[in-house]
């Protein structure tokens, strides 16, 4: 019998293994040359971290707050597609494990599982995440039923519209399964005789003509807080805060959409600072290890959304796959605050974290 993982990395073998390439492929694979895939880990590497001593960490608090709920630890589920593809459960299995370790779990508008399913199997805070169609009344008509069944915001995924090219999912002719949530509304069966169809149904359904005029149109539909997910530059920060957005996600789409974008670690300081505390700032991509959100953390971070892990996690072993790669990743940076000197999430400063570039400034 196979030894049992001990860290979160050890899941995408055991994800490998149990799942058919296709879907293996998609989940794993990025953007063409796959750069920025490689960068968002590689990255955090560059970043050192420096410790604190004498300092009393025999009680060592990991709860933090999103947008003013509580939650275990900074440590949140990222929004996903097609959970199915990993494990028949699902959504569902990932919400439960989302619960038990008491975070939230942002449903992806691309869900195998209906927002209600999700939301009918377990307690907990949720948010949506949100991509806005050609055709708005189908966006409408999730963001309102999802806040009928008790989601607590949604999450904008800005980033796309287009999607990113996935030679993967070319090669394999990756093929879409119909998303529940839309039946009745649209189709996900597009024929692409050469490549993916999951490109070719995102290309004739996602609304590329998006602008920032359109967070108005989505405050008009909907009372809940707004998170737009794909900021990668002051610009847009600044932006995001004077269009009145109730937080920012720093993210590439776990470099799924543009290649050669930056890693998001590299540029996570750069966001916190255009919007001067305005709004809460979440980070996406590239966590692996508990030093890796200690790191996000330092350098501004209310929290991080893990993505890959939680998938990984339901492909090896179902709900309880999901709830151990959360509870390593909450383990490992309970071990890291000790050990640097931070009782508590408050105690994580950016004096705690030296960057590439700090490093090689000390040098001269």
């Amino acid at each position: 019998m196979a030894a049992e993982p001990v860290n979160v990395n050890e899941f995408q073998e055991l994800a490998r293994q149990a799942l058919p390439k296709m879907y293996y492929d998609y989940y794993s694979g990025g953007a063409e040359d796959q750069h920025t895939l490689k960068e968002n880990v590689e990255e955090f590497h560059r970043i050192t971290i420096r410790p604190r001593i004498l300092v009393d960490v025999s009680r060592v608090d990991l709860s933090t707050t999103v947008l003013g709920y509580k939650i275990s630890a900074p440590i949140m589920i990222a929004p996903t597609a097609m959970h199915k593809l990993a494990h028949p459960e699902g959504e569902v299995a990932t919400a439960r494990a989302a619960a038990a370790c008491n975070t939230i779990m942002i449903l992806s508008y691309m869900s195998t599982c209906t927002v209600e399913e999700v939301a009918s199997s377990c307690i907990a805070v949720r948010f949506l995440q949100l991509y806005v169609y050609k055709r708005r009344d189908i966006s409408a008509n999730l963001v309102q039923r999802a806040e009928r069944c008790g989601y607590k915001a949604i999450v904008l995924t800005v980033d796309a519209p287009r999607l990113g090219r996935r030679e993967k999912d070319i090669k394999n002719k990756m093929v879409a399964p119909q998303l529940k949530n839309f039946e009745g509304l649209i189709s996900t069966e597009v024929s692409s005789d050469d490549g993916s169809n999951l490109e070719a149904f995102a290309n004739n359904t996602f609304d590329a003509s998006l602008s920032w005029k359109d967070i108005r149109w989505l405050r008009s539909i909907t009372n809940l807080p707004i998170l737009i997910k794909g900021v990668l530059t002051h610009e847009d920060a600044i932006k995001a805060v004077e269009v009145g957005v109730d937080g920012i996600v720093v993210s590439n789409h776990g470099a799924r959409q543009l290649d050669y974008a930056p890693a998001t670690i590299s540029v996570l300081e750069e966001v916190v600072h255009a919007v001067k505390g305005n709004v809460p700032v979440l980070f996406d991509g590239g966590i692996r290890r508990g030093t890796d959100v200690f790191k996000a953390l330092a350098l501004g971070a209310q929290a991080v959304l893990i993505g890959r892990p939680a998938v990984y996690g339901l492909a090896a072993k179902g709900e309880y796959g999901v709830k151990i790669v959360v509870e390593m990743l909450k383990d490992e940076l309970e071990l890291t605050m000790a050990l640097s000197g931070c009782p508590t999430v408050k105690d994580i400063s950016r004096n705690h974290v030296r960057t590439k570039h700090e490093r090689l400034h000390s040098m001269l």
